[in-house]
């Protein structure tokens, strides 16, 4: 055992106690938050316009700030970008995090001198955490891959900006920065096959004990390691590998064919960051829930999917959330966001300590006869019917087809399997029933022929990859919508045929 893996044992320990804590009156640390980001929002144009100066309770907020994305923030977060300050938060922003944008085209979130801990201090919390629930550390002796945006940055009225995991790339403290890899420059590649092959170049004869990014994107890598090597599994070029951290997608449409590229199972930990904040991190090794980062600068609030866009929606805090239910996200901080939709749904599966589960983008639905399917349910459709019939796949999409050529509209599954199952339409079958079983809009729609079951295409291998790609979109931090409500994505994959 190196001296990192010793010297970090300590300070992991105080880290697991700390999170035990606050997590036992998560909803006392949530109410407390709350009453500094009014105190400090009140020196705030925002504040003043919102009359924070009147109030400090969570009703009264909640009449005074509506829920929100960024285009209703627009004209306070344009005032901000042109380095105006007090608009949102105290000063001007430390970083901007540069993402793009459906309405709004580039969106730039605030990173302020305030919120930096919640996005680095949570993801260092995360691994610390797992350090003290296993014991195991040895992998900070070995080098650290994280696969990530371009690090660099430009000024955007003063304020460097950039990608948020090329912001991070900037923030890895100085003790682990000899452990990461792969190097600057090679981060700095854009062009995401071309940086592929460079990685590979310099991580293949590496003692490689950590790999953190993108499931999809981990995929290709490990893929391409063995391409280049010639060996049989990952473990065979890195036999120290011992953690994935992972984040942005499922993992599950992924577990199996990453485990079979490693050759064996080895221990992950999944974490929940945005560029508006880190949401939840996986605190227990091997439970699906993630725990609310709820002592960490953020206000979280929820509202049902199913009244979210009415005038008079339920909105609700942490106190009073139902286990089951899937709720709209939103978010202040103090990063100066305030009633912020970030776009996400979740669900909670515990309230003490609440642990959730990420279940869909809100744009991310089909609702094209008043179904409402969302992602977590395709996923869990797919997933467990391939799981019970050995079925590996590789990655999909759903799409409504409202005007086939014959029959009644349905449900197109394109599915990229690592090998076409023989029956198809058994498969269809299968899948379908498990769409019954868990949307009862979907099952009406079924029973009283409004709708055909679903129809499985498959498309050929490296399809996804070859849309991504054609999108512009190949590596980073992007990755497939698993369904939307219209044949945008479905049709362009299928031109790719």
């Amino acid at each position: 055992m190196g001296i990192k893996s010793i010297f970090v044992k300590p300070f992991a320990s105080y880290t697991a106690r700390s999170i035990r804590k606050w997590s036992a009156n998560a909803v006392g640390a949530q109410e407390a938050i709350l009453k500094k980001l009014i105190e400090t929002g009140r020196q705030t144009a925002f504040g003043k316009d919102h009359f924070f100066d009147r109030f400090d309770s969570y009703e009264a907020f909640r009449q005074q700030v509506p829920a929100r994305d960024y285009e209703g923030l627009k004209s306070y977060m344009d005032r901000v970008v042109e380095g105006e300050e007090n608009v949102l938060w105290p000063g001007l922003p430390r970083y901007f995090a540069k993402t793009s944008g459906t309405t709004s085209g580039v969106k730039y979130i605030p990173i302020t001198k305030d919120s930096v801990s919640n996005h680095f201090g949570t993801a260092r919390n995360a691994v610390f955490n797992y350090i003290a629930q296993t014991g195991k550390s040895q992998f900070l002796d070995g080098k650290l891959i994280f696969l990530s945006g371009s690090p660099e940055l430009f000024e955007k009225n003063g304020i460097l900006t950039g990608r948020l995991s090329g912001i991070s790339n900037h923030l890895v403290p100085s003790w682990l920065k000899g452990n990461q890899l792969p190097s600057y420059d090679t981060n700095c590649i854009e062009d995401w096959e071309t940086k592929l092959d460079k990685i590979v170049e310099e991580t293949i004869d590496q003692n490689m004990t950590m790999i953190s990014g993108i499931p999809p994107w981990v995929q290709m890598y490990y893929e391409r390691l063995l391409e280049v090597s010639g060996k049989k599994n990952i473990k065979e070029i890195f036999p120290n590998f011992s953690l994935f951290v992972y984040g942005g997608v499922n993992f599950e449409p992924y577990r199996s064919k990453l485990e079979e590229l490693v050759g064996e199972r080895v221990d992950s930990v999944e974490t929940y960051p945005a560029s508006e904040g880190f949401i939840a991190f996986q605190d227990i090794p091997g439970d699906p829930g993630l725990l609310l980062n709820a002592d960490s600068g953020i206000f979280f609030e929820f509202i049902p999917v199913a009244e979210f866009g009415k005038p008079d929606a339920k909105r609700v805090y942490l106190k009073d959330v139902e286990i089951g239910v899937n709720y709209v996200l939103i978010l202040s901080s103090n990063a100066g966001l305030w009633g912020y939709n970030i776009g996400d749904t979740v669900r909670f599966i515990s309230k003490d300590p609440p642990r959730l589960l990420v279940t869909g983008r809100v744009k991310h639905f089909i609702s094209a006869f008043g179904e409402h399917v969302i992602g977590k349910e395709v996923e869990e459709a797919l997933l467990s019917v391939c799981k019970k019939e050995n079925i590996s796949i590789v990655e999909f999409t759903v799409a409504p087809q409202i005007h086939p050529k014959a029959g009644l509209p349905y449900h197109e599954w394109l599915v990229e399997f690592d090998s076409t199952p023989k029956n198809i339409e058994a498969l269809e079958k299968m899948v379908d029933a498990k769409m019954v079983e868990q949307n009862i809009y979907y099952k009406d729609l079924i029973d009283g022929n409004m709708l055909r079951t679903l129809r499985i295409t498959p498309v050929r291998r490296d399809s996804f990859r070859d849309y991504m790609k054609s999108q512009g979109k190949l590596g980073g931090q992007n990755k497939v919508p698993r369904l939307s409500n219209d044949r945008e994505i479905a049709d362009k994959i299928l031109a790719l045929q």
